[in-house]
């Protein structure tokens, strides 16, 4: 599925690339400009009526307002140009005009009254030369009084919007980068151990020391267990979201009980666990925990899954930039990696689907050589330098890209 995902992305993508080519071309604009010659206002005895020319049918509605008394009409949504005096005219039945932006995606037109006047018609035609005509006509000033007010209950109010977080917006460097730091294991849990090592209270310490080279550097920091304590995989990344972090890097130094290696090594989330992934966290987890931002309350677990394969198509490639670069640095520091320095893998920290998230193995305790590395606090500190270095690197490139997207 992610695989059908990241195509369809990549084809709709070109879709409306090619799309906005061609609007600009032929200058498409969405909103209805106002054709000030069809457009004017005549009285008519008693009566005044407005008369609006314009290029397109839009919605429109008209109602009165009282303190001062007043017509308003309000558009979705037309381009005004000018002034309306100039435009529209004068008459004895307005003390004043102004139209201009009322609201996201409507305009208004206001007209102070010089007396009580109730609208008596207010139609549109939409045939060849649409046009707009709203009618006033003197009423006594109990009849205004019991018509003013803003209209209630109508089409175009919109619900309340739902009360969620605010949504997730890719860091473009205009603040310090967020970094969630995971130690792994802990508690109950001590990881690998060898040689009166334990993985567990290494990785925490090192987490630390990387924490405050970072904060250093002027980066944020938040770390998902603070202490030797057990912490869920999965309420890791929870912690991650719930500090709005922008990249997740996850601390290990495990062993393997089969064969020898030896050497950092960065981990991804592999391909093919992407859609278990978001099938296994849509059924454990509480729906304001999945994406953040968006509201999945009543939604189903087949529209999550795919809500966060969307979110990932963006991430996933943004982790990869992440594996390059501390690959490069960890190499150019002159430390080792394992022969395969970037490898994928199921691990469950790397599953939150709208953080960038890597795995990085600082060593393994089961080869000697590693655990002299990983003790010894030079390595350590130049270990510390080199992952600083790669995480500047790729903020710098990241954010780059972000603008450029938004652009």
């Amino acid at each position: 599925m992610a695989g059908r995902l990241r195509r369809f992305v990549g084809v709709v993508a070109l879709a409306l690339l090619a799309w906005g080519g061609a609007a600009a071309a032929q200058e498409f604009r969405a909103l209805a400009r106002l054709d000030a010659s069809r457009s004017g206002i005549v009285e008519a005895g008693g009566a005044v009526e407005i008369s609006l020319g314009i290029s397109q049918p839009i919605p429109f509605r008209a109602f009165l307002l009282d303190a001062p008394p007043r017509l308003v009409v309000e558009f979705s949504e037309l381009d005004f140009t000018g002034q309306p005096e100039t435009v529209l005219g004068h008459s004895q039945h307005f003390t004043g005009l102004e139209w201009g932006h009322a609201s996201p995606g409507w305009t208004r037109l206001t007209a102070e009254l010089a007396g009580p006047m109730a609208v008596t018609e207010a139609w549109e035609s939409t045939g060849t030369g649409p046009q707009i005509r709203v009618r006033l006509e003197p009423v006594a000033l109990a009849d205004f009084a019991a018509r003013a007010g803003a209209p209630v209950a109508t089409r175009w109010q919109l619900p309340e919007p739902a009360s969620v977080a605010a949504p997730r917006r890719r860091q473009t460097g205009e603040v310090p980068l967020l970094v969630a730091l995971d130690p792994g294991h802990g508690g109950l849990d001590p990881g690998a151990e060898a040689d009166g090592l334990a993985e567990a209270p290494l990785v925490l310490g090192f987490a630390r020391e990387l924490k405050e080279a970072l904060t250093r550097a002027g980066m944020r920091v938040v770390l998902t267990r603070e202490e030797d304590v057990f912490v869920p995989l999965e309420e890791r990344m929870s912690v991650a979201r719930a500090a709005g972090a922008d990249v997740l890097l996850s601390l290990h130094a495990d062993a393997l009980a089969e064969g020898e290696a030896a050497g950092a090594t960065v981990y991804l989330l592999a391909a093919e666990a992407s859609d278990t992934a978001s099938a296994r966290l849509a059924e454990r987890h509480d729906r304001a925990d999945l994406l953040a931002g968006v509201d999945l309350a009543g939604h189903d677990d087949e529209v999550a899954q795919v809500l966060m394969e969307m979110a990932r198509a963006e991430t996933q490639p943004r982790a990869d930039g992440l594996a390059v670069a501390l690959q490069a640095a960890i190499l150019g520091a002159g430390l080792k990696m394992h022969k395969k320095p970037v490898q994928a893998a199921a691990f469950s920290v790397l599953k939150a689907p709208d953080i960038p998230s890597v795995l990085l193995e600082l060593g393994f305790m089961s080869s000697a050589a590693d655990r002299r590395r990983l003790a010894d606090p030079a390595w350590r500190a130049n270990m510390v330098s080199a992952i600083v270095a790669a995480l500047q690197v790729w903020a710098v490139v990241d954010a780059a890209e972000a603008r450029y997207l938004r652009q």
